[in-house]
């Protein structure tokens, strides 16, 4: 599974350099408001936009991850509190002095 892994991210990594390769001296123009036009690489570009999508969805995730790991915290606390409560040591079960549903002289 490891070789599959690598093989993966070497494949990916070979694809990107060939794009940035072929692609290197490609200029796109992004025309701005008043008149500004910013020109950049299409490598550098299509980094940037990969980024700016990755970087929202990184951050709702860590929060995401703290936020259970708050709530789990919470419910280990809650249930190492009630493993500590012990019952009374003379109290019998809750239904002590009822009648039994079997007995038939009630």
């Amino acid at each position: 599974m490891r070789f599959l892994k690598v093989l993966f991210w070497l494949l990916l990594g070979g694809l990107a350099a060939g794009f940035v390769i072929y692609n290197g001296s490609e200029r796109v123009s992004i025309h701005l408001w008043s008149g500004l036009v910013a020109d950049f690489s299409l490598p550098l570009l299509l980094l940037l936009v990969f980024l700016a999508g990755l970087l929202p969805a990184l951050v709702a995730y860590q929060a995401l991850r703290w936020r259970m790991r708050q709530r789990f915290a919470g419910l280990e606390r809650a249930l190492a509190d009630l493993r500590a409560v012990n019952p009374p040591a003379g109290a019998g079960p809750e239904t002590a002095g009822l009648p039994l549903l079997g007995d038939s002289h009630v």
